[in-house]
């Protein structure tokens, strides 16, 4: 049976207090709608429906995937979303109900969901809470048949004393799916139309309602506000923690550091407190982060290491680099083996030959640089002349003393030795001693203005 999912994405979210729509409202540098749509890809679907409302344009603007828009225009409940976006997919498979704002749930959940209805059945996700507050209840017969789910505030007291919860998370036979829906009618407080009454028509039915128990509570915790994206967002974030310890990574404090992709680490990994790993980071053996540092859609070889407050973006740093404290590695950048970055050394779209090295307080941007080379500190490629950009080459076991201006474009061949406070301009041969300043001049009895002034002069 094909499997079609629907994901319920209308919401405005008024709890957020916010001008952006609820659903894309970040967790762990995604959209909550992100996480969502990338446990329903693994499933593999044959169709992905999404039914927007509120800011529904934005929320286009976010999704990449070919899916099917249906547009609630007015918010009459979930089970009408659900009716509306079925009249949009084929009647021959079986439909598993998503919500954008529930962005944790895991796949064996889903799996487990998805083979109750492909066997005929109504697969529903439940859960324990120890304070399921104003979530809907799931009434069991005495058999521990699950009967039928009453929303809190239709609920009596008795009711609302039951531990068990309905997620919202539902799978079913779709031509089953849709001939319930066409039967709900608003008879509720809310006069909407509750997902949730299917539940018992399914069992008047004579179909068996498969209680998924999810073992984690998160899995179908839902967004209402920012206090409870917030209380998710440490959920994740301990998760990847905890996947990357089991995977050879020492943490010198889990709760502060925050993953914002995908990482994948070798063993014997350090990362300290207060890092941030964002897009895609790939970390080799033995890499020793420090405190503080920042590092989005990166590579870094084996046993690089990387000290405090260093930013790397979209870079590839090759085995055994030393990178800060306090340095910023622009996209573009490439480190060959044993290059080293110094503190307040920036750059960009720069790479670095085997063993060169920038010690300190410079800029190498649009720059190729040789292998054993030495930048002095103070050392900057003038690569931007207010119009393009510009190529500064350098070859093999350069030293460019303190202070030095490359004005690019400008070849600086291997040997070449440039003198400090030089201002390149032209080309410099191999072997050859580039000097470029102005003469100094000691002028004997000049008097600082201010001493000028009290003389009287």
């Amino acid at each position: 049976m094909d499997l079609d999912i629907v994901i319920l994405a209308a919401g405005k979210g008024t709890r957020m207090r916010s001008a952006t729509a609820k659903v894309l409202h970040e967790l762990a540098g995604r959209p909550m709608i992100e996480h969502v749509l990338e446990a329903a890809r693994e499933l593999s679907p044959r169709h992905l429906c999404l039914v927007v409302g509120h800011q529904a344009d934005e929320v286009r603007g976010t999704v990449q995937d070919e899916v099917i828009w249906v547009e609630q225009a007015n918010q009459q409940g979930t089970g009408h979303a659900v009716r509306l976006a079925l009249e949009a997919l084929p009647d021959d498979g079986a439909t598993l109900v998503l919500y954008a704002d529930v962005p944790l749930v895991s796949r064996a959940t889903l799996d487990a969901a998805v083979a109750a209805a492909r066997a005929g059945n109504l697969g529903l996700v439940t859960a324990d809470f120890d304070d399921p507050a104003e979530l809907g209840r799931i009434v069991r017969a005495e058999d521990g048949r699950i009967e039928r789910i009453v929303e809190f505030k239709d609920a009596s007291p008795d009711e609302r004393k039951i531990s068990e919860i309905n997620s919202g998370i539902l799978a079913a036979p779709t031509d089953r799916l849709a001939g319930w829906l066409a039967r709900v009618q608003p008879n509720n407080a809310q006069g909407e139309y509750y997902l949730t009454d299917i539940i018992e028509m399914a069992v008047a039915d004579g179909l068996v309602v498969e209680g998924v128990i999810a073992e984690d509570v998160a899995e179908v915790t839902g967004v209402n506000d920012r206090i409870q994206l917030a209380q998710l967002e440490r959920i994740y974030q301990l998760r990847e923690s905890r996947r990357l310890m089991r995977d050879g990574v020492t943490m010198a404090d889990p709760a502060r550091v925050d993953i914002r992709g995908k990482v994948n680490a070798g063993s014997d990994c350090f990362v300290d407190a207060n890092v941030v790993l964002a897009g895609d980071v790939t970390l080799g053996s033995g890499v020793h982060i420090g405190t503080g540092c920042v590092i989005s859609d990166a590579v870094l070889g084996d046993n690089v290491e990387v000290k405090p407050h260093t930013i790397i973006e979209g870079a590839q740093i090759a085995d055994g680099c030393a990178l800060g404290p306090f340095a910023r590695i622009r996209p573009g950048t490439v480190l060959d083996t044993g290059v080293l970055i110094g503190n307040f050394v920036e750059t960009k779209k720069a790479h670095l030959g085997e063993g060169s090295k920038a010690s300190h307080l410079a800029y190498l941007g649009d720059a190729r640089i040789g292998k054993g080379c030495n930048i002095g500190a103070g050392t900057i490629t003038c690569n931007y002349d207010g119009v393009d950009k510009h190529l500064t080459e350098i070859g093999d076991d350069v030293f460019v003393g303190t202070n030095s201006t490359l004005v690019a474009p400008i070849t600086i061949d291997s040997g070449a030795f440039v003198a400090a406070g030089t201002t390149v301009t032209v080309k410099v041969g191999g072997e050859e001693l580039a000097v470029g300043r102005a003469r100094q001049r000691n002028i004997a009895g000049w008097v600082r203005p201010e001493q000028r002034k009290s003389k009287g002069e």
